[in-house]
């Protein structure tokens, strides 16, 4: 049993103690911010694209660094996930990436908007949140691709291609899964469908995604090496 000098020692220490690593510990976190989120390179595209963020109530329907509603994809890490030429094609008509299944507003940004976007959502992914978010582990593959497989895939296909297609059990389920494609499909067909899908049958769901000739030159390379079982 403390006596009563004793246990007014005992508070005063302990609170001077807790106190003082509060303290310690804020100074230290306030040390870590400007390396940890990269205030170096906070550009006006980077604030530009922040305003239109906030403007457009984009929270409403988004999380980003854990704030906002659930509605929608967490956009933390959107970029490094999807990159920039799925962002713009998102920006640009949500309604054709995923056709019957978004209800994402077309906000008919100007180029420049996009821009901004992409660059403020490039600067979100950058930052350092000791961790967070964690993984996704909805829509991964059981077994996930060996690393000769994964470093086969070209980065567009990973970035946009898989937003709508699987290969191997892992991507999306909005277009068919390209296991077997090169059996089924020439590389000069494959080419066109990348080029205009709707030339080549006009009732199709997938848009015309702004491809470089190398970028749909490394894809069909790629879709030409699928014409077995599904890859692992």
């Amino acid at each position: 049993m403390l006596s009563k000098s004793a246990a007014r020692a005992f508070f005063l220490v302990g609170t001077f103690l807790c106190s003082g690593a509060f303290i310690a510990l804020t100074v230290d976190t306030l040390g870590r911010v400007p390396a940890q989120t990269h205030a170096d390179q906070l550009s006006e595209a980077v604030v530009r694209g922040k305003m239109l963020w906030e403007d457009n109530n984009c929270m409403g329907c988004h999380t980003l660094f854990g704030e906002g509603a659930y509605y929608a994809p967490d956009l933390t890490t959107v970029y490094a996930r999807r990159g920039p030429m799925f962002i713009r094609q998102m920006l640009t008509d949500p309604a054709a990436m995923y056709p019957g299944q978004r209800r994402m507003v077309a906000y008919d940004f100007t180029e420049q908007e996009q821009s901004d976007l992409v660059a403020f959502f490039e600067w979100c992914g950058k930052v350092d949140l000791n961790g967070f978010p964690a993984p996704p582990t909805i829509g991964v593959a059981s077994i996930p691709p060996t690393r000769a497989v994964a470093e086969a895939r070209p980065e567009v296909f990973v970035q946009v291609c898989t937003a709508c297609h699987s290969v191997g059990g892992s991507g999306g389920q909005v277009g068919p899964a390209l296991d077997g494609v090169a059996s089924r499909m020439s590389p000069e067909l494959l080419t066109q469908w990348l080029q205009d899908p709707l030339s080549v049958r006009p009732a199709s769901r997938m848009p015309k995604l702004p491809l470089t000739p190398e970028q749909i030159t490394s894809l069909v390379d790629y879709l030409s090496t699928l014409d077995g079982e599904a890859q692992q």
